[in-house]
C-alpha cells in the first residue's frame, strides 16, 4: 500500500507509531535539566526539529533516516544520558573505589556518601592539599590526599565506626585516626573564616529577615543538642550520661535563617548543663564584652532598648539580656501566646538545622 506515491512507503498508522515511540524516548531522556541557559534552549530547538522530521517523514527510507539522526543526536550529547539506578551495584573494591569512578552516577554517589557535590569535594582537596601532603620515604609510600580527605568526610557524614569506614577505604586503624586529625587541622588552616559572625551586608540581610518575622534587631538563633557517643573506655559513665539517659557530649550552635552556622561550641560531657556550656564558651565572653551585639540601638515596646540578641529556648538563663526566650507556661495571655508562637517560628531555623544533622549524620560518634 502506498499513501505517498512510493511503492515501499509506510502506512499512516505505522508512521504515527514510529513517531510516538521516538517521542517517548526523547521525553524519557530529557531529565531534570534547567531550560533557562542558552545552551539548553539551543538543545530544545534541536529536539523539536528532530521530532518534526520524524513525524513528517513521507516513507520508510525517510523515517529510518530521521531515526538514525535522532540516535546520532543522542550519542553526541543533545539529549542527556539517564543516570543509572544504584540498585545495580558496580563491582568495585569499596566506597573509595566507587568514589574514584567517573560516570553519570558519580555526582549522586558523592552526595549520598559525603553529603556534598563532586565540585565541592574537588575544591576542598585543592584547598587542603598543601597541608596534607606527606613526603615519600624509603620506608613508606604516602596515600593519596584525596583518599584521606574522602575518608574523613565520609566518617563525619555517616557517623559510622572507624572499623567500618577503614574497611570501606582500605586503610588501617592508625592511618584512619591520623587522617581524621590531619584533615581537621588542614580544614582549619584552609578555611579559618568559614564559621564567623556576620558583618556588613550579610548582617543587614539577617537583621532585616528577623525583623520581618517580628523580631527587630535579632541577630540569630541558638540551640543546644547532644551528640551521642559510645562510652569512652576507662571514663566514669556518669560523666557522659545525659538527662535522656544516653552517653553524649554537649554542643550548641548558632545559625541564621538560611541555616548557616555562625558559631559552634562542642566537647562538654553529656552530664554538664546547657548553662554551664554557654558560660564557658567564647560566645558568652564576646557577648558580655559587647563585641558581638553592636548594632544601632532599637527601642522595643515596654521600654526595652537593645543592640542585638539571639532567640533561644527556656534552657538558658532568664537574666541573660541577649537571649530572648518564650514565656512558656500553661496559662498565657493573648500577647504572651502571640509572642511565643512567633518566637517558635523564627527560632525554627536552629531546630531545623539540628534535626537535619541528626537525620543525615545520625549525630552518633565513636570516641
Amino acid at each position: 500500500m502506498d499513501n505517498h506515491g512510493c511503492p515501499n512507503g509506510l502506512r499512516e498508522a505505522e508512521i504515527d507509531a514510529v513517531a510516538m515511540a521516538v517521542t517517548v524516548i526523547v521525553v524519557n531522556t530529557m531529565g531534570d535539566m534547567e531550560s533557562s541557559s542558552p545552551d539548553m534552549l539551543m538543545r530544545l530547538r534541536q529536539r523539536r526539529a528532530l521530532l518534526q522530521s520524524v513525524a513528517e517523514a513521507p516513507d520508510s527510507a525517510a523515517t529510518c533516516e530521521a531515526v538514525v539522526q535522532l540516535c546520532a543526536a543522542l550519542s553526541s550529547g543533545i539529549f542527556p544520558r539517564e543516570t543509572p539506578w544504584w540498585w545495580i551495584r558496580r563491582p568495585t573494591g569499596g566506597t573509595w573505589e566507587d568514589l574514584r569512578l567517573r560516570d553519570d552516577a558519580t555526582g549522586e554517589y558523592y552526595r549520598q556518601k559525603l553529603h556534598m557535590s563532586t565540585a565541592m569535594f574537588t575544591q576542598i582537596v585543592a584547598a587542603c592539599a598543601a597541608c596534607m601532603e606527606k613526603k615519600v620515604t624509603h620506608y613508606r609510600m604516602s596515600l593519596p590526599v584525596e583518599q584521606l580527605i574522602a575518608f574523613a568526610l565520609y566518617k563525619w557524614a555517616s557517623g559510622e565506626t572507624y572499623e567500618s569506614g577503614m574497611s570501606a577505604f582500605g586503610i588501617d586503624r592508625a592511618t584512619g585516626l591520623q587522617a581524621v586529625r590531619d584533615v581537621t587541622s588542614a580544614l582549619l588552616q584552609a578555611y579559618p573564616d568559614a564559621i564567623k559572625w556576620p558583618v556588613g551586608r550579610r548582617r543587614a540581610q539577617i537583621l532585616r529577615a528577623f525583623r520581618e518575622k517580628g523580631f527587630p534587631n535579632c541577630c540569630d538563633a541558638i540551640g543546644c543538642t547532644q551528640i551521642y557517643i559510645d562510652k569512652p573506655a576507662g571514663a566514669p559513665s556518669e560523666n557522659y550520661y545525659d538527662r535522656k539517659q544516653k552517653f553524649s557530649v554537649q554542643a550548641y550552635v548558632v545559625v541564621d535563617l538560611d541555616l548557616r552556622i555562625l558559631d559552634v561550641h562542642v566537647g562538654y560531657r553529656g552530664s554538664v548543663h546547657d548553662v554551664r556550656v554557654l558560660h564557658n564558651s567564647q560566645l558568652w565572653r564576646r557577648a558580655e564584652s559587647g563585641e558581638l551585639f553592636d548594632t544601632t540601638l532599637e527601642n522595643l515596646p515596654h521600654g526595652v532598648v537593645t543592640r542585638g540578641y539571639l532567640l533561644g529556648d527556656n534552657g538558658y538563663p532568664v537574666a541573660c539580656p541577649w537571649i530572648v526566650q518564650p514565656y512558656g507556661g500553661i496559662e498565657q495571655g493573648a500577647d504572651e501566646e502571640r509572642l511565643d508562637t512567633r518566637q517558635k517560628v523564627a527560632r525554627g531555623c536552629v531546630e531545623s538545622y539540628i534535626t537535619a544533622r541528626s537525620l543525615n549524620a545520625g549525630f552518633a560518634l565513636k570516641v
